[in-house]
């Protein structure tokens, strides 16, 4: 098991066959994703999005979109959009690889945090972002305009 990076630091795609591959995993988090899986990817990616990915061999077993941002109250952070293990291969180590490497990557682009938002009603993500040191220091609060 390894983690890789599907995009690099410019946001291009190294691995056409990973970026299809994670389409189905990331769905397990984001269901509502448009049709055109790659199309959107590539929107995102374009904005400061980037792939990473966990894999045993030809097998795809987590995503996670992450991004660099700067603001006034933690600095420069690595900011994870989503992080998702697939079904089948979850409380298998792949989520802690992948925290991991976002957290290697996070310290190598000189952030001073690791941030990530999670719906509350992902207890069993909560148990795991916890038993890996991660707290919630604020509430966020959200507006829909759509």
């Amino acid at each position: 098991m390894q983690a890789l990076a599907v995009t690099d630091d410019a946001g291009a795609v190294l691995s056409t066959g990973w970026l299809a591959k994670a389409e189905a995993v990331h769905r397990q988090l984001r269901p509502c994703l448009p049709a055109d899986y790659c199309a959107r990817m590539a929107m995102i990616f374009a904005n400061g999005g980037r792939m990473a990915v966990v894999v045993d061999g030809e097998a795809l077993l987590a995503v996670a979109i992450w991004r660099v941002i700067e603001n006034t109250s933690e600095g420069r952070r690595l900011y994870v959009d989503d992080l998702v293990s697939d079904d089948l291969h979850r409380s298998q180590g792949v989520g802690k690889c992948l925290l991991g490497w976002l957290e290697q990557k996070a310290v190598s682009l000189g952030c001073d945090a690791l941030a990530l938002d999670s719906g509350v009603q992902r207890a069993g993500a909560h148990r795991f972002y916890f038993r890996e040191g991660m707290h919630i220091p604020a509430f966020c609060f959200r507006k829909a305009l759509k």
